[in-house]
């Protein structure tokens, strides 16, 4: 089954071939591709050895009726106390966000509260209080320093809360992301204004205005860096922070835009907000007309739509789709050929309003951000069971997290590198149309080349040497260097020998005068 997932189609038929030679060649090509499917199946069973696992109904059983109670009981132990509810209703709505490798969670309540867990031992590593508003938070590089948005500006803590940085330039943001791979830190704060800072150094990159208002639904595509914006009028706007202008704009809904999400692949965007799908192309969005939308990114199209409202939209590694509402969390899972059905649901007490939802990275867990404390629920089949220690380590060392991050400083991306398609960084640039030459260059080069016609001297020759017949041969030569100088002038003027043009003594048809132009008084 493996050897046959990496294969490349069915083989040629080599007995109808008659060409010996290209039977040969055609014959040592096929075994070649067979001993290249056969290693990729190796290599698979030996680096990629787990699998993941879906729920899997029996005959007419449908996977969203199973509670969370059923499945805790069916899993292993070590999984079956990776889900909690943790009540906190004084200083809640809460906000979470995870690392880039699952291990930590960062928790930032709306009334000041702030803390760091680790969540593999189930330690709390620093709980502090701000006493302001928190509006957004967002680890940087790694969980050493994460930013946090509070009542007038966004500050940078380290993990043992100390205030490195305040960040007055970026004024009130509501909403933080942290490009990993270009060390930036975005903001969008409640004058519409987007804020690109480089952390390694300092530097404010780009300052930018929307245009279109107070927003706080921004997120950010893992597959190219480009930032997505939603906006009260229903417009999904896509920004690097090279432009001035939105590199894209589309009118996604029939009312604000609640929540945008992009798949960890990139390909994926939801619109109740926004979400990219699997490969780079896709996206969810929703907004308040009730409709969740996914998109196609390469044509812009819309792929599936929903009449579900949600406050909240995120892909999970996998590319399952949770989308909260109220005290109610919806995770779609694609049955194949973009078909999103409804997998899995989770319904919490009455009086519970969903904020924020996020997949953990590496584990098929989905947090939760409520408006009375935290939650973790169990989704089979939604993280990548297998993971590349050099990308991202949960169980990774001091010593490998210190060079993780000087190699990471080392291959910091420019602000340029961003844009829509970044596989076309790698490929060559076509060459240049030549540039038409102007009307005076040509008759400059047309008199040195008349010139240069004119000096030349012809060979005498018997019987062809009279005064008129040379004057007549001069003539001849002058008009072939002059004629490619002429067509170029024509070309110039925009006045090709076959279009004809009407004269102003010419008196058109009654039915075509209207079209004529007015001689100006």
């Amino acid at each position: 089954m493996k050897v046959e997932k990496y294969s490349r189609g069915k083989g040629a038929d080599l007995k109808a071939l008659r060409d010996k030679k290209l039977k040969g060649q055609l014959a040592v090509k096929e075994k070649l591709y067979g001993q290249s499917a056969k290693a990729a199946a190796k290599a698979e069973k030996w680096l990629m050895p787990s699998e993941e696992g879906f729920l899997e109904p029996d005959n007419l059983e449908k996977t969203y009726r199973f509670p969370q109670e059923s499945i805790v009981k069916e899993v292993d132990i070590l999984s079956s106390r990776k889900p909690f509810d943790m009540i906190l209703p004084v200083l809640g709505p809460y906000t979470i966000e995870y690392t880039s490798n699952g291990r930590y969670m960062l928790v930032g309540g709306r009334k000041g509260h702030l803390a760091m867990m680790d969540m593999l031992n189930m330690d709390l590593i620093k709980e502090f209080q701000v006493r302001e508003t928190v509006h957004d938070v967002a680890f940087l590089h790694n969980e050493q320093m994460y930013a946090v948005a509070q009542k007038k500006y966004p500050y940078i803590y380290n993990q043992h809360g100390v205030e490195i940085h305040c960040l007055k330039e970026h004024g009130k943001a509501l909403k933080l992301q942290f490009l990993p791979k270009h060390f930036l830190l975005a903001s969008i704060n409640s004058f519409g204004q987007l804020h690109y800072q480089d952390v390694s150094t300092g530097e404010m990159i780009a300052n930018y205005r929307t245009g279109l208002g107070r927003t706080d639904v921004m997120r950010v595509n893992p597959y190219n860096a480009v930032i997505g914006l939603g906006h009260a009028d229903g417009k999904v706007t896509m920004w690097k922070p090279t432009s001035v202008k939105p590199l894209v704009t589309m009118l996604c809904h029939h009312g604000p835009v609640t929540a945008v999400a992009f798949d960890r692949g990139g390909h994926l965007m939801a619109t109740a907000g926004v979400d990219f799908d699997r490969g780079g192309h896709l996206m969810a969005t929703a907004g308040v007309d009730s409709k969740i939308k996914i998109w196609d990114l390469r044509k812009y199209e819309v792929i599936k739509s929903y009449a579900a409202p949600a406050q909240s939209l995120d892909f999970s590694q996998k590319g399952l789709l949770a989308c909260s509402n109220g005290s109610q969390v919806e995770i779609y899972r694609d049955f194949g050929g973009h078909d999103y059905r409804l997998y899995m649901k989770h319904r919490m007490m009455k009086g519970y309003q969903f904020g924020k939802v996020l997949f953990r990275p590496y584990e098929d867990i989905l947090g939760i951000g409520h408006s009375m404390g935290l939650s973790s629920i169990l989704v089979p089949g939604s993280g990548e069971p297998n993971f590349d220690t050099f990308i991202d380590n949960p169980m990774e060392t001091t010593k490998q997290k210190r060079e993780k991050e000087i190699h990471a400083l080392l291959d910091k991306l420019p602000p340029d590198t961003i844009m829509l398609n970044p596989n076309f960084i790698a490929t060559v640039r076509a060459p240049k149309k030549k540039e038409k030459k102007t009307k005076k260059e040509i008759e400059e080069e047309m008199e040195e080349a008349i010139e240069a016609t004119k000096n030349t001297e012809h060979k005498k020759t018997k019987g062809r040497s009279k005064p008129s017949k040379r004057a007549k041969k001069k003539e001849e030569d002058v008009f072939r260097a002059k004629r490619p100088f002429l067509e170029q002038s024509k070309e110039v003027e925009g006045r090709p020998d076959k279009k004809q043009r009407i004269g102003e003594g010419v008196e058109l048809p009654k039915a075509l005068q209207r079209f004529s132009k007015k001689p100006q008084s």
